[in-house]
């Protein structure tokens, strides 16, 4: 089994984003030294408590302070985005840090309509182009645009000798049929919504098509896991996150609240009723039941890596998450 990370650089009440963002440069070093194979960096807009608005950025730095884990992101907006300007910043990336940088590609507007019009200055851009958008970058990572693409003559540099990992990320089907259409990368995102992992996965390996980038189907699973030595110390650790999860599904403060904070915090039956459905999306437990769980998603999956997210408030308590599951699995 393959472990990797999926890091938001989250901001813990009462901690600052320098802090979030040095804890994010910390867990890269911790991890890469524990055997982890890659570390993804989120991207966030018009939220206060990640401080992840710029994986391109971020990637550059974690790549500087580490030696050989893969990093990349989780996922770059592209609808928001020039294809031509993301190929560029990723040929970068793999120029300075060659074999180690992952593109992963999200295709979600990234915030409110207005913080999505801010991101484009203005540009009232269609979800609807994203395919167009991922085959123009694959042509320009490899600057092969057909002749009759308006930008045939442009090239992106710096001139490769090898080319970022392409990964689409997706939570339905859809996604995946994508991926598999245009020869990508997979990765599921179990950590948003469960329910149509299975389905996805399946489309995907049964309909990927090789490309120039990619011969054989690749694919991982983020999942939320929250790992410590008993039960009750688990369960417990999760509130905090339980919390955070449902205030930023009502758009309130993004900040990590502590445990205590949680415990206390009053809760409505329909709050209670979506921390329970929210919970569905998380493992949550000892070692050896995180370890039993994820090689029965292993094999509902079929895949043998899966990326890590943890989002809990104590940065040591998040650390340990990562140590353990190290400890069962590499």
């Amino acid at each position: 089994m393959k472990l990797s990370v999926l890091d938001q650089s989250v901001i813990s009440k009462g901690d600052s984003a320098g802090q979030a963002l040095r804890n994010t440069v910390k867990l890269a070093q911790i991890t890469e030294n524990l055997g982890y194979t890659r570390f993804w960096v989120a991207e966030h807009h018009n939220t206060n408590g990640i401080a992840g608005s710029s994986p391109e950025v971020l990637i550059s730095h974690i790549a500087s302070m580490t030696r050989k884990i893969r990093v990349g992101s989780g996922g770059v907006l592209l609808p928001q985005y020039s294809p031509y300007k993301v190929a560029e910043n990723f040929k970068m990336l793999e120029t300075l840090f060659p074999n180690r940088i992952d593109a992963g590609l999200g295709r979600s507007p990234g915030g409110s309509a207005t913080t999505r019009l801010a991101l484009t200055d203005g540009m009232r851009k269609s979800l609807n182009e994203f395919p167009r958008q991922v085959k123009d970058l694959q042509a320009f990572l490899r600057n092969e645009l057909i002749p009759d693409h308006p930008y045939h003559q442009v090239k992106a540099y710096p001139e490769v000798t090898g080319y970022p990992e392409l990964w689409l990320l997706g939570i339905t089907h859809r996604g995946a049929r994508l991926a598999a259409e245009l020869g990508t990368a997979f990765t599921y995102g179990h950590f948003i919504t469960p329910v149509n992992g299975k389905r996805a996965l399946e489309q995907y390996y049964r309909e990927f098509q090789p490309s120039a980038l990619l011969h054989e189907p690749k694919a991982n699973v983020c999942v939320f896991v929250v790992c410590a030595e008993t039960e009750e110390k688990a369960d417990e650790l999760a509130l905090s996150q339980d919390l955070w999860l449902l205030r930023v599904e009502k758009g309130m403060d993004t900040r990590i609240p502590s445990v205590e904070e949680a415990k206390n915090a009053p809760l409505t039956s329909s709050d209670r009723s979506r921390i329970q459905e929210n919970r569905k999306r998380m493992i949550i437990g000892t070692p050896e039941k995180v370890r039993d769980e994820l090689l029965r998603l292993s094999e509902v999956y079929k895949t043998d890596e899966f990326m890590v997210i943890n989002n809990l408030y104590s940065f040591e308590e998040k650390v340990k998450t990562y140590t353990l599951l190290a400890d069962s699995f590499l």
